[in-house]
């Protein structure tokens, strides 16, 4: 028997007990190894009975003095109730439906008791209790989440009987050579010391090699996707005079996006089709970076795509790409689902015989009926508001096409290498001349009505605005009814000689892409709207941003609801309002308020929330991390990368290390968009 057993070759394991390891995700015996502990009770120093505090959790130590017989209080509910007792007091232990746990605790031994102490000064409970012999070697005991009919006790002794396939022979995935340099324990000791750690430094060593092994697996699998993507381009292209381009821009460009459009203009001419990623504050200029893209496209003879999530967006960014584009004679068009039919055939035979060069779209460029005579760039913006299949047969337009990502969402440095790791990754870290930042003060909800006042005062003088609320339970109901509420009070009160307009999520693609056309044509002077406004259009007039409990927001996604505003000429400003004062809230308003740095916001909400903000980004395996900590250990980040690249330096595929191949197959093909076949 060894680790690659179904889950049912373990003693005690019988079809009704797999199924409930399935349901936490556990089908093998390898799956069970690496069923991490979520915490630890540590037993090697009770309290006194007499000392335990009320109403919380404690080890006690106690020697069983009596069963009582079972009471059955109702049908389906029967107590199994014994007394245990120490020096200093006694205790009542109660189990619930559970003979057998009472039936182990014999009378006259003693047990290390975990659990929460109720009761009082005259009489102590605990119920349902988690327990070990006071005589066991191991005193520190793991904590696994659990699924109902599957109890702690079960888990344990799974856990230990599987345990004992990964003996001191255990193969280890690592190379030697790599476990000397950075300093790590053998996996074998690891996987054992995780679950039942010999001791807090032991437990300290098998954390610090999983973590290492977690992050190694996806830096190798994210360079190994990156070298399979490397298929020979069918448009190698030749380098032009930029300036060219830079000269028929309506502005002097910043050196970041000088910079960027070498690093894009090196890729797409070279062997192989460009991978990159755009990443770039709110209003850095991306759109401006990728009409330099389509141009060099053009320029080779070829086509370049541009695809958006939403109908409003794309003809946005068809407008911009025909402003910056057309000048030097190329054609732009613009593809949606809301052309009539006869002007949605136009372009699409236009594309075909390539007297289009240029199309900005939503889904309607990947239908059947859209083809390109030679669609050599295609470019997504927010690309993890597509589906995997989208994006693939977005690309699946032309012969191995180059391939442009934009997003508008700052993550740090390090964890942009793992999350975009098989992309080549180039950052706007500037912002165009003449754009003043947005000015954001955070204030409590006793001035509410002057901060009110502050929006309508904008809106008199020719302004529009958005007012944001948070969605208060899970219920899109609710976020509906919040926003129509608060639009309602406000358009019946001191807004009512404004348009109110209302945008939620509940409300169809259509139905948000007719309110943004309104706001944007200045038909609506005031927005109320939900984080759905987070990726909108540019509305050059709204001038204000109000959002409601801000506290409920991370750093990221309040610097991006900002970002709604400041894209004109007019001075704008952000008002956040919270009622929750404590100190995390106030250190995390006090860094929204002083910064404008989308990277530096990110890198402290990293810091502050963890990694939650980030991974839904991509579907990447990085959403099944079980251990490592990106975040809390950065200097690990940095040594699994270096570790990495010697790994990978002579053996690009793996081939001599197959233990951590199989590894990296396993994570990625959770994944369709990452799978490795």
């Amino acid at each position: 028997m060894d680790i690659n057993s179904p889950i049912e070759a373990l003693p005690g394991i019988g079809k009704k007990r797999a199924e409930l390891y399935h349901k936490l995700g556990i089908h093998t015996m390898e799956e069970l190894i690496f069923y991490f502990p979520r915490d630890y009770i540590d037993y090697t120093t009770p309290v006194p009975i007499g000392e335990a505090p009320i109403n919380e959790h404690s080890v006690i130590s106690a020697v069983i003095k009596q069963k009582l017989p079972a009471a059955r209080i109702r049908p389906g509910l029967t107590l199994y109730k014994l007394v245990g007792a120490d020096d200093t007091d006694s205790v009542t232990i109660t189990y619930y439906n559970n003979p057998y746990a009472a039936d182990k605790l014999t009378v006259g031994s003693e047990y290390r008791f975990f659990g929460r102490v109720t009761g009082g000064f005259m009489r102590k409970e605990m119920n349902s209790p988690q327990y070990i012999g006071s005589d066991e070697q191991c005193m520190c005991r793991p904590v696994y989440k659990l699924t109902e009919g599957l109890t702690a006790n079960m888990l344990t002794q799974n856990m230990l009987a599987a345990l004992k396939c990964v003996g001191d022979d255990h193969p280890d995935p690592l190379p030697a050579a790599i476990r000397q340099k950075y300093e790590l324990c053998t996996e074998g000791y690891a996987l054992h010391n995780i679950h039942f750690p010999e001791s807090d430094h032991g437990a300290e060593l098998a954390r610090r090699r999983l973590s290492f092994d977690e992050l190694l697996i996806l830096s190798l699998g994210m360079s190994v996707l990156k070298y399979r993507n490397r298929q020979t381009t069918a448009h190698t292209m030749d380098i032009f005079d930029i300036s060219e381009f830079f000269r028929a821009l309506p502005f002097e460009p910043t050196n970041a996006q000088k910079r960027v459009c070498g690093e894009i203009f090196a890729d797409m001419c070279g062997k192989y089709p460009m991978n990159r990623l755009v990443q770039g504050d709110v209003g850095s200029g991306k759109t401006a970076v990728a009409a330099a893209a389509c141009w060099l496209a053009v320029k080779n003879g070829c086509q370049a795509a541009l695809m958006a999530p939403t109908e409003i967006l794309a003809v946005q960014h068809a407008g911009t790409l025909s402003g910056f584009l057309s000048p030097l004679g190329i054609k732009v068009a613009c593809l949606t689902g809301s052309l009539t039919p006869k002007r949605k055939k136009e372009i699409r035979e236009q594309l075909a015989d390539g007297s289009i060069d240029v199309v900005a779209g939503t889904h309607a460029l990947i239908s059947e009926s859209t083809e390109f005579r030679s669609l050599g760039l295609v470019i997504t913006d927010e690309q993890h508001r597509f589906g995997v299949n989208q994006r693939k047969a977005f690309a699946g337009k032309g012969d191995s096409p180059h391939k442009l990502v934009m997003s508008a969402t700052p993550i740090p440095r390090t964890l942009g290498l793992i999350i975009y790791g098989d992309l080549d990754i180039s950052v706007l870290d500037e912002l165009p001349r003449g754009r003043s930042p947005v000015e954001t003060y955070a204030v409590t909800g006793k001035l509410r009505s002057r901060a009110l006042g502050f929006v309508k005062k904008q809106l008199e003088e020719g302004r529009q605005g958005y007012i944001v609320c948070p969605l208060i339970t899970d219920s899109e109901q609710s976020e509906a009814m919040a926003a129509q509420s608060y639009k309602e009070k406000l358009e019946n009160g001191m807004f009512s000689g404004y348009t109110v307009g209302l945008l939620h999520g509940q409300m169809s693609g259509a139905e948000k892409d007719a309110v943004m056309a309104d706001f944007k044509d200045g038909k609506i002077d005031l927005l109320v709207c939900t984080t759905v406004v987070e990726v909108g259009v540019d509305v050059p007039n709204a001038t204000i941003m109000m959002i409601e409990n801000a506290d409920r927001f991370g750093l990221s996604q309040l610097h991006q609801l900002r970002g709604r505003v400041g894209r004109g000429k007019y001075k704008s400003s952000c008002i956040l309002l919270t009622d929750n004062l404590n100190d995390e809230t106030r250190e995390r308003l006090k860094i929204i308020s002083s910064t404008n740095d989308g990277f530096r916001i990110s890198d402290e909400d990293m810091r502050l929330r963890g990694m939650g903000d980030f991974f839904g980004e991509r579907q990447h395996g990085i959403m099944q991390l079980k251990i490592a900590d990106i975040a809390g250990d950065r200097k690990l980040l940095s040594q699994t990368q270096q570790a990495a690249g010697e790994l990978l330096e002579n053996d690009p595929t793996l081939d001599r290390y197959p233990l951590l191949k199989t590894r990296i197959e396993k994570l990625f093909s959770q994944n369709a968009e990452n799978g490795m076949n």
